[in-house]
């Protein structure tokens, strides 16, 4: 516990100390959908008042009605946190899906 201790406030420290960093992106398995680690990453940057965007990622692994399902409970979290982006992206690497709206997010997040 001492070490996660150590890991945090150094994560905390580097993240309240880059002035650069425009926006992180979260990604989050569609599978599962936001589980308690990534809870975790979300207040640390909220704390640290970074903004980041949720990705979702491998969502050709779940059926359609389910990544919906998964989808809509991660924009709700979205919207419950002051430094979350309320879009939420949605990708598949295996089939490109929501690649090319990915990478503009990473350009807008950089411009």
């Amino acid at each position: 516990k001492d070490v996660v201790k150590k890991w945090r406030f150094l994560i905390n420290d580097f993240l309240r100390g880059r002035d650069v960093l425009k926006r992180a992106l979260v990604l989050i398995d569609s599978r599962h959908g936001i589980k308690d680690v990534d809870r975790e990453i979300l207040e640390m940057l909220d704390k640290a008042a970074v903004s980041y965007r949720m990705v979702l990622t491998k969502a050709d692994k779940i059926k359609a009605s389910e990544l919906v399902e998964v989808t809509e409970r991660t924009a709700i979290e979205a919207r419950k946190r002051p430094a979350a982006h309320p879009d939420i992206l949605v990708t598949s690497s295996e089939y490109g899906m929501g690649i090319p709206e990915l990478r503009a997010a990473v350009v807008e997040a950089v411009s």
